[in-house]
């Protein structure tokens, strides 16, 4: 940046260079400024909202339980059932106009085999809303939360 002096001639021609100093200044202030307050646009504000009588909500689609355990044996809805009474079972709840949602829940050691059969049958059958179901870790339960009911017990 050229800076003029106290000399003036008559043949010197006007700073035309902008001085950027100030401009600088303004951006890091309004820098600061909005760091400082975006925090606190984050925060939720706590509103009593008027009560309105409306529009039921959608109903929601039946939900199957589909388990598995160790052996690889299939429950549906906690009832024993084979692997081609299931994909009948897909076959008639895909042709439903509401397809419903399947809650697959596995034991750890379940194969992937028989896990993966089971999802290519609701495939086949054109469902697509599955759900995976897990156990919260051991010190996660809430209190006052009952534990989740284990898969049906596999016959000894």
């Amino acid at each position: 940046m050229a800076f003029g002096g106290l000399d003036r001639h008559k043949t010197a021609a006007p700073m035309a260079d902008i001085n950027m100093t100030p401009l600088i200044d303004v951006m890091l202030v309004l820098l600061v400024i909005f760091i400082i307050t975006a925090p606190l646009f984050t925060h939720a504000i706590r509103l009593d909202l008027p009560r309105v009588a409306a529009a039921e909500a959608r109903e929601t689609p039946q939900t199957i339980t589909l388990s598995i355990d160790a052996a690889g044996k299939l429950y549906w809805n906690d009832k024993p059932i084979t692997l081609d009474q299931m994909r009948a079972q897909f076959n008639d709840a895909g042709k439903q106009k509401e397809q419903p949602e399947i809650h697959l829940r596995a034991e750890r050691s379940t194969r992937y085999e028989v896990i993966a059969q089971v999802m290519g049958a609701a495939q086949q059958a054109g469902l697509e809303r599955i759900g995976f179901v897990t156990e919260p870790p051991a010190g996660d339960t809430k209190a006052g939360q009952p534990t989740p009911p284990a898969a049906a017990p596999a016959a000894q």
